[in-house]
Formats: C-alpha cells, sequence, structure tokens
C-alpha cells in the first residue's frame, strides 16, 4: 500500500523564493554586463572600420598623410593605431585598436578590433598637371 508523500507545510518553504532569487541574480547580473561588453566591442570595431574607411577616403584624395591619420585617431576607439601605406595607385589604411572590460571594473582580457581599408589615388588637377582641359 503506498502512503502519499508527506506535504511540506508553509513553514517550511518560507524564505525559498528569497535564496532562490539570491541564487540567481548573480548570474543575472554577469550575463548583462557580458551583454554590455559585447556591445562595447561591437561599436569599437564599428568605429575602426569608419576610421580606416576615413582616413583611407582623405589620402586618397591628397590630404597630407598626418593630417588624415589624425583624423582617424578621432574616430578610431580611443588608443588606436593608425598605420597607412600607400604604393601601386592604392591607399591602405589599418585601423587597430583595444576594448576593455566593462567599465573598468574587473580584470577581464581585452578585445583587439581591427580594420582594413582600402582606396585608389584619386588624380587631382594637381596631380594630372598641363593634361587638364588638353583634348
Amino acid at each position: 500500500m503506498k502512503h502519499p508523500a508527506p506535504r511540506a507545510s508553509r513553514a517550511d518553504q518560507r524564505g525559498a523564493a528569497t535564496a532562490e532569487l539570491a541564487m540567481v541574480l548573480p548570474l543575472l547580473i554577469a550575463a548583462t554586463i557580458g551583454l554590455v561588453w559585447l556591445l562595447a566591442v561591437g561599436s569599437a570595431q564599428v568605429r575602426a572600420v569608419d576610421a580606416a574607411r576615413e582616413t583611407a577616403r582623405a589620402v586618397a584624395r591628397g590630404d597630407e598623410i598626418g593630417a588624415a591619420v589624425a583624423r582617424g585617431e578621432q574616430v578610431a576607439p580611443p588608443g588606436s593605431r593608425v598605420s597607412v601605406d600607400t604604393g601601386g595607385g592604392e591607399v591602405v589604411v589599418t585601423v587597430v585598436g583595444r576594448v576593455s572590460g566593462p567599465g573598468g571594473l574587473f580584470d577581464l582580457p581585452h578585445a583587439e578590433v581591427s580594420a582594413d581599408a582600402v582606396a585608389v589615388v584619386e588624380e587631382t588637377a594637381s596631380r594630372v598637371g598641363s593634361g587638364v582641359g588638353s583634348g
């Protein structure tokens, strides 16, 4: 003959919800911090791509390399390196930056973001010289 399982009284269950919340809350906070950090990494990647494109475009149209790199460093994530390589009628720009952990609160490894952009050197009137207007 089976006997029904004894039911726990209300007094035995008091505080169970609080204990469960105390167990789950740190996990929810950690997941939220992780998602915020991923958003920061994604945002830094977009900024690196924009900086590479902006710098490549500026050098390709004839701006000074120093001024173009300065403009790219303004757009790039803080502390990024912007390098320019010219040759063969092309401008290749590489931006490399690091993203630290969320808010700098934790000693998490840094994420590195990088982007490359290539632009064809434009022929302007000053580069073409006497060929302008002939024909």
